[in-house]
């Protein structure tokens, strides 16, 4: 063999499936044989003989899909189908094996290793021995593995995420994702990796930027880095995109870059400047599939979708694969011959086998030997009460179980799914201990209870029936989860107890803000909820939607709750980003130069006219200063900041003396953190290095501090461990301005006051929850005012927990994880200055109650029912409302249906406010509405519900819509007006209304006629159409819904049990309807058809307890029961 080029040889064409050629998806030369290992699209693995091609052994993967990798050896040939049983193992004349399920790629084994490693796809990383196969070693990963490839010394990995990562088998790979070391090689996924001597080279795809969304494209750079420090080295550009890359046998330096339209480019990395050699396949119609270099560098062969090994030789005569003669080609054992028997016209058909067997067949047992017993169980035979009512159909014959035999069917006996929910309507399934009882938390390999991820569970009543006073015993009141975005629930919590922050929401909602979609204005609302609420559960639903669209808006994808599970989200960085995200839109949002009211005193803030609230809270006010080193030329830039980024120092070296550092140091250096940068100066004209630096005096340090902690590893999260018996954290802690680089005498005080953590388990599943210092809790004096927010879990923690991060939870029994936190985002700071909101109005305008607020273009005043509020009407505490509200579908159920036949929701529909109506309860004009307004909304629509709801198509579309169109902040605002007012609503199943409003109305400001006519033994709440035939003798709902006449309906029956409560015969009333009830099923009958004649007969007449004079004479209701 000599060193000439690569000229093409003969093709070798693959078996075809059923006439149709199939792709080759894997091929490897076999390092002892001449052989060529193909894997084909079809699940087959095939060896083929030679530079002739001579079709040899053959076996299947495990499935009928593609073969994506083969790996050949001295005595096995390893491969993995795209969908198969597992790794399979084919040994060189022996037995097969497989090893475990769910693999994504396997390793190469080195001769100095006797063990392989697989990715799974549940990010896990499996260390497999290369002789039996079992599992050896286990390891969790933090991203898909895609490729695995073992070098000389360590183990390799590319994942999905586009990170390149070094592995050492020897210490266990115990670190957060089984890495020692770890780099970006690619902004997308990693498609190739190989490693030859101290080089690694890697191929992916990459990401365009210039675009409005980025899409991923083959990176155009072969990325090669050196193995011993993982250092990059100057990539090899490649600008037909590179598919496949092999490393050059024999030439560590060397690398072979495959296009998928056959350009193939042979180049050494270590010598740039060196000449490539470039060959061009023929490939007519076809692409490039897979590819493969002989162990002696002299063959190189291309499979293609087509079917066809196109091969490249290197050597002048003929060689084998492997370049030496080695071990015998494995062929397929051929059958014996058949014996030559003798045929005569006398030979008798029944001495011949079929095929010819020279032993007796196990089948000429003795019969006079076989047991006539039978050794299995008879079928039962069908119940007789079965067989009696049995019906057939089109040859299928069916029957009703009977009572008496039902639970005793041949069903398998599983244990019920655990469930971890508490319901109202009945005890708990599971026996959990009480939150503050010594056995809630005994296991330290655990997650403490408070502090796992909780999700709300769904009884045959709803999401109302689950017990929410459970997980929360305190005053304040936690969010619900079952919403999408809910991640945010934890920033709005801490948002809520900053005090000045709660205090400008609230005043932001009072005044007429134009936005449809406003951050502030629903931050603003859940305040005022979680205020009112006191320890009740509460849900954002609104935040959270607003979220998305906002997100959408913004292009800020990365932000959107897709409901996936939690080991796919990386709640790190999403927090993080949502946290300027929602600071900036405060900012903005709340934003009204030049009349913003100035909360602070002249000397702390200089601006004239005054910026935005929130930037005069959380604004970092200083100017970036920009020295040269060359000149001394300084130039100064106005800057401004709300979020702070912790930038951690570098670990020292094992010869250097580790200083001692705390949050306030590392705090200060983020603040000023100096930045480094070459350009030519425009004073002196010289290319020289410059050095940035924010300068800020202590004066002007903000009233509040937001930092993201920017915990992305292990070694970031080794200074907030707590050592020695000591927080990184304290409550307290002094900063200094700076200015030029000189830090100013004066210091400033600050107080932590709230943070946001990342809890993750075992499995990789992790969540965000809230540890705040409430505000109210120190107004009262408690021991320790910090609380844990962990969605609907709310309960009071010590400081040194709220503070502490620790690594042997079992140290302490509140800890949150079994490993550790994850510091996720903002710590908020509260300096202790003297803000002025003397200039905010809290008050909502009481007006919104008397003017016009629709937006329909089309509207039909003949279709206007309601009557606006006189100036006079306006309520006051007490006030009379009766209310009913209709809503539409903008997500369906999502509903999990298990083997056993039950069913587990998921996550409830989502349904959204379209219609609500507010009639005035007391007074002349009684019953009269006030509000009737349709609610127009920018989301999909799924379901208008049609039949409950009387919404139509079109009914909220501003363009067509006939009816009272109102944006929802409006409507809200509405509602919001008369709860603060101290009206007192009442309507029929108002629990339900107003969490899908998310409003909070206190109880004694709710009359529900469902809990008025309830008796709670009979366990049944009677509908509002039945008691409205049955008591009012009127029928309601008959084609579709109608608010008003809903809300009408409730106000009389209301004023119905007024009636009998003066009587004191209430109870027995009740007693009655229930009973009369039970003959009618609880539901009114049809009514009849006025155009049919019946004979006489008539429908069943209801027992009219009640009935209407004049209603505007507030003359309600006639007492015509005896």
């Amino acid at each position: 063999m000599t060193a000439n080029s690569y000229k093409p040889i003969t093709p070798i064409n693959s078996t075809a499936v059923n006439g149709f050629a199939q792709p080759v998806t894997a091929l490897s030369f076999d390092p002892v044989s001449d052989i060529l290992w193909s894997g084909s699209n079809c699940g087959t693995v095939t060896a083929y003989f030679g530079v002739r091609g001579a079709r040899g052994v053959s076996f299947r993967v495990g499935s009928n899909l593609g073969v994506t990798k083969v790996v050949a050896g001295d005595n096995h040939v390893r491969a993995l189908g795209a969908v198969s049983e597992g790794l399979g193992s084919w040994s060189k004349g022996g037995m097969n094996k497989c090893s475990p399920t769910e693999i994504i790629t396997f390793s190469n084994t080195s001769h100095t290793s006797h063990f392989l490693a697989a990715s799974l796809c549940n990010l896990e990383m499996v260390m497999l021995s290369s002789m039996t196969g079992a599992v050896i070693r286990q390891v969790p990963t933090t991203s898909v593995l895609t490729h695995l490839e073992l070098s000389h010394s360590v183990l390799l990995s590319g994942s999905s995420d586009g990170y390149l990562r070094v592995h050492d088998p020897r210490t266990g790979m115990g670190r957060v994702g089984a890495s020692e070391n770890l780099v970006k090689a690619h902004s997308s996924s990693i498609e190739g990796l190989q490693t030859a001597g101290n080089f690694v080279f890697t191929i992916g795809m990459g990401e365009r930027q210039a675009t409005m969304q980025s899409r991923p494209f083959p990176d155009p750079l072969v990325k090669v880095y050196d193995l011993r420090t993982m250092r990059p080295l100057p990539p090899v550009p490649f600008s037909a995109g590179p598919a496949f890359i092999r490393t050059f046998p024999k030439r560590p330096s060397s690398l072979v870059v495959v296009s998928n339209q056959g350009l193939v480019n042979i180049v050494d990395v270590s010598n740039p400047s060196a000449s490539s050699e470039f060959y061009q396949l023929d490939l007519t119609s076809s692409y490039i599939t897979s590819a493969s270099i002989s162990p002696s560098a002299a063959y190189m062969a291309f499979g293609d979708a087509e079917g066809t090994i196109h091969l490249m030789s290197q050597a002048e005569d003929s060689v084998p694969f492997n370049g030496f003669e080695g071990q015998p080609v494995p062929w397929a054992d051929t059958p014996a011959p058949l014996p030559d028997i003798e045929w005569t016209q006398s030979t008798p058909l029944n001495t011949i086998g079929v095929p010819y067997f020279d032993s007796q067949l196990l089948s000429a047992w003795p019969s006079q030997l076989s047991s006539k017993t039978v050794h299995y169980p008879p079928p039962p035979r069908i119940p007789p009460q079965i067989l009696i009512s049995m019906k057939t159909n089109e040859n299928v014959t069916y029957a009703t179980l009977p009572k008496e035999l039902r639970g005793r069917r041949n069903m398998t006996n599983t244990a019920a799914p655990r469930g971890n929910g508490r319901f109202r309507s009945g005890k708990s399934t599971t026996t959990e201990p009480e939150p503050d009882s010594a056995t809630f938390e005994n296991n330290v390999d655990q997650i403490p209870r408070i502090y796992r991820r909780v999700e709300i569970e769904y009884s045959k009543f709803g999401v109302e029936d689950f017990d929410f006073g459970f997980y929360n015993t305190t005053d304040f009141s936690g969010l619900e989860t079952h919403i999408l975005n809910s991640y945010v629930n934890s920033v709005v919590q801490v948002m809520h107890y900053i005090s000045p922050i709660r205090r400008l929401a609230k005043a932001h909602i009072s005044i007429n803000c134009p936005r449809e979609h406003c951050l502030f204005c629903e931050l603003g609302f859940v305040s005022r909820m979680l205020e009112d609420a006191h320890g009740t559960n509460c849900q954002a639903s609104n935040f959270c939607k607003t979220v998305g669209v906002l997100a959408q808006a913004s292009n800020a994808i990365e932000l959107i709750d897709y409901g996936r599970q939690a080991v796919e989200v990386d709640y790190v960085q999403k927090i993080q980003t949502f946290h300027r995200f929602l600071i900036d839109h405060l900012s903005s949002e709340g934003n009204s130069f030049p009349h913003n009211p100035l909360l602070l005193s002249s000397e702390s803030w200089s601006h004239r006219p005054a910026p935005s609230p929130i930037t005069q809270l959380l604004g970092v006010d200083g100017k970036n200063v920009t020295t040269c080193s060359n000149c001394k030329s300084v130039r100064e830039k106005d800057n401004m900041t709300h979020v702070v980024d912790l930038i951690y120092p570098r670990k020292p070296a094992a010869s250097e003396q580790q200083p001692s550092i705390d949050f306030s140091t590392i705090l200060q250096s983020s603040l000023f953190h100096k930045l480094t940068h070459k350009a030519i100066c425009q004073n002196c004209k010289q290319f020289c290095t410059f050095t940035t630096c924010r300068s800020a005096s202590s004066q002007n340090m903000p009233a509040f501090l937001a930092v993201n902690a920017s915990v992305y590893d292990d070694e970031d999260f080794s200074f907030w461990q707590d050592a020695r018996g000591q927080t990184f954290l304290q409550a307290q802690m002094y900063l200094h301005g700076q200015n030029k680089g000189i830090y100013d005498t004066e210091d400033t005080l600050y107080e932590i006051r709230a943070l946001v953590v990342k809890i993750t388990g075992k499995k990789g599943e992790s969540h965000l929850v809230a540890i705040i210092k409430v505000p109210e809790a120190e107004a009262q004096g408690m021991s320790s005012p910090w609380f844990l927010f962990n969605d609907f879990v709310v309960k009071n923690i010590s400081q040194e927990e709220a503070l502490g991060f620790r690594d042997n939870w079992k140290a302490c029994a509140n800890s949150s994880s079994e490993d550790h936190y994850h510091l996720n985002k903002a710590i908020s700071l509260d300096l202790q200055k003297t803000l002025d909101f003397s200039g905010l109005t809290f008050e909502l305008d009481s007006t919104i109650l008397s003017r016009d607020t629709s937006i329909s273009l089309n509207r039909d005043y003949n279709l206007v029912k309601h009557e606006f509020l006189h100036p006079d009407e306006l309520p006051k505490p007490g006030t009379l409302v009766a209310i009913d509200a209709e809503f539409v579908s903008m997500q369906q159920e999502e509903t999990e249906f298990r083997s056993d036949g039950t069913k587990k929701v998921l996550r409830p529909a989502r349904l959204s406010l379209a219609r609500v109506s507010v009639l005035r309860g007391n007074g002349p004009r009684q019953g009269v509405p006030f509000i009737d307004d349709h609610i127009h909304t920018s989301e999909i629509i799924v379901d208008y519900l049609t039949e409950f709801s009387g919404i139509k198509f079109g009914d909220l579309d501003p363009v067509i819509s006939r009816y009272t169109l109102t944006p929802l902040k409006l409507v809200y605002k509405k509602l919001r007006l008369l709860v603060d007012c101290g009206c007192i609503f009442i309507g029929h199943g108002l629990s339900k209304d107003f969490r899908i409003i998310n409003i909070y109305v206190p109880p004694e400001q709710v009359i529900d006629t469902v809990d008025l006519y309830f008796i709670r033994a009979r366990q049944r709440r009677l509908s509002l159409r039945f008691l409205s035939w049955f008591i009012l003798g009127e029928h309601i709902q008959t084609d579709t819904h109608d608010s008003i006449e809903d809300a009408r309906s409730a106000l009389r029956l209301y004023n119905a049990y007024q009636e009998f409560e003066e009587d004191g015969v209430f109870d027995q009333k009740l007693e009655e309807v229930y009973k009369e009830g039970r003959q009618f099923n609880f539901k009114p009958p049809s009514l009849p058809n006025p155009f049919t004649n019946t004979g006489g007969s008539s429908s069943p007449k209801p027992v009219v307890l009640f009935t209407q004079s004049n209603v505007h004479n507030n003359t309600i209701f006639g007492h015509r029961y005896p």
